[in-house]
């Protein structure tokens, strides 16, 4: 299989699987995701070759580009896990980030021994993922919600207002990914306006349905943005820059850091992805939306990934617990007195 030009600079090999990735189907992101985590095994395996120390400066200057497939041919079961525990010890990535890494070098070796035929050894098939901390996703009440929602409604100095509260809308509403926003095209839009395309994980295309606050928000926005004199001929993005070109997802990241912090939600870290989560938990908690039909909301694979929003709530912990029959029982303490003969 060729390699993409789009690939330079990285050793044949690596190239060669990120083009079988990329025509099968995995996004620009993953693509370049699983090449960042390669390289840099690949530079801390050539620097432990070499005899030469692994630092922050000697990283970021190993040469691999020569790396061929004999060299990847020869690494043992042995220097993976080595490279793991730098990863934990010198690089202080915690177990998803290692579980990542790891994951990328599996991908690998499977695409280079079952699919590309270049090797015969995989040794990385048996190695067990770094257990990762379950975390409940973290999301915003309802009123908290509200409150970000009228920080951009009444933000009275911005030039972008219809724009940015039909992203928030959409991302509290709807639960998709900051990708999926920004690859909203105004073709994908049906003309009811009751739902619209996506284009998920894995260049999977499923439809997201609109409800009346969603619908309200992207008429509003729709009449300003085809008023926008710096609209570029022939631009079919919904959500544009204000240089009139598709916006990015820097910059949807930066407006959604700005009103968290102006309703002052910033010291929880929120982040776009956190509004993807009180989506899910919102639907799940309040709306009594079924766990099945979440999932398909959320472009989710399995439904194992989507079972992290069933957790209980405090406030129906609290209920929970007020609720048993035993809450009110309370004993007397009876009091017998001792008489002596």
């Amino acid at each position: 299989m060729p390699a993409n030009d789009d690939f330079y600079g990285y050793p044949e090999p690596l190239r060669e699987f990120a083009t079988y990735k990329t025509v099968n189907g995995s996004s620009p992101k993953t693509v370049s995701e699983y090449l960042l985590d390669l390289r840099t095994f690949c530079r801390y395996m050539t620097l432990k070759r070499k005899g030469v120390p692994v630092d922050e400066e000697s990283m970021q200057t190993a040469d691999i580009s020569g790396l061929d497939w004999k060299f990847f041919d020869s690494v043992k079961e042995s220097e993976i896990y080595e490279f793991i525990v730098y990863a934990a010890r010198g690089r202080s990535n915690c177990n998803a980030t290692k579980a990542r890494k790891l994951s990328s070098i599996r991908s690998f070796y499977k695409v280079a021994t079952v699919k590309l035929r270049k090797l015969e050894n995989n040794p990385a098939k048996d190695i067990d993922s770094p257990k990762k901390k379950k975390q409940l996703p973290k999301h915003l009440s309802m009123d908290e919600c509200v409150e970000l929602l009228s920080c951009v409604k009444n933000d009275p100095d911005s030039r972008t207002r219809e724009r940015d509260y039909c992203i928030l809308t959409l991302f509290l509403n709807c639960g998709m990914r900051l990708s999926e926003l920004c690859g909203i095209s105004l073709g994908d839009i049906d003309r009811e306006m009751k739902s619209l395309r996506v284009l998920g994980k894995g260049s999977k295309e499923r439809v997201v349905y609109l409800n009346s606050a969603c619908r309200e928000a992207i008429t509003d926005y729709l009449k300003v943005r085809n008023a926008d004199p710096n609209l570029k001929e022939r631009e079919n993005a919904l959500f544009i820059s204000r240089l009139g070109k598709r916006i990015s997802v820097k910059t949807v990241q930066w407006m959604v850091k700005k009103y968290l912090g102006e309703a002052g939600l910033e010291y929880k870290h929120y982040s776009t992805h956190k509004l993807r989560h009180t989506a899910a938990t919102l639907m799940y908690q309040s709306g009594n939306v079924d766990i099945r039909v979440l999932k398909d909301i959320l472009g989710h694979e399995q439904l194992n990934t989507t079972q992290i929003y069933t957790h209980v709530s405090n406030e129906g912990m609290e209920k929970a617990m007020e609720n048993n029959p035993l809450a009110n029982i309370k004993i007397k303490e009876t009091k017998q007195s001792e008489e002596k003969s």
